[in-house]
């Protein structure tokens, strides 16, 4: 049987090579995945999760710095890069339109893994960071 450390390998491999069905086959089939973009439940909603990333980042790649030395949840911490090439889905349900911006982010996540399959996949990355990489800034909000 596999690891968490070998799922999660797995995952991060699938993810770098936009291998979807790989990604999904990493999961269990309910699954939650918890992210800045929101919830997922299950693995069609985990797909869309992964659909719009890839879209919007054609290029997108994790590459791992840190894994914990535990097994339960697995946790690492990575660099995600990737070039906005593509429409991106806003937290407000807009799309916004490819920047051509380059993008490099500290992120992090930890897994929960049974019967070799991730459970529960929860995924930490600063969205300022983010949308200030995209070009987006601060707006100062007036007295009403």
């Amino acid at each position: 049987m596999s690891t968490g450390w070998d799922v999660k390998h797995r995952l991060c491999q699938a993810i770098n090579v936009h291998d979807l069905h790989g990604v999904l086959e990493c999961y269990s089939p309910d699954a939650v995945l918890v992210c800045p973009a929101g919830v997922a439940e299950g693995r069609e909603q985990i797909a869309w999760i992964y659909e719009q990333l890839f879209k919007g980042f054609p290029d997108y790649r994790q590459t791992p710095w840190l894994e914990v030395d535990c097994d339960d949840p697995a946790v690492s911490e990575w660099t995600i890069t990737g070039t906005h090439t593509g429409p991106f889905l806003l937290p407000d349900g807009r799309e916004l339109e490819p920047t051509g911006r380059h993008v490099t982010l500290r992120a992090s996540c930890l897994s929960y893994v049974e019967g070799g399959r991730i459970v529960t996949h929860r995924e930490y990355f600063d969205q300022l960071e983010l949308y200030s990489q995209l070009g987006f800034g601060l707006v100062e909000l007036g007295e009403d």
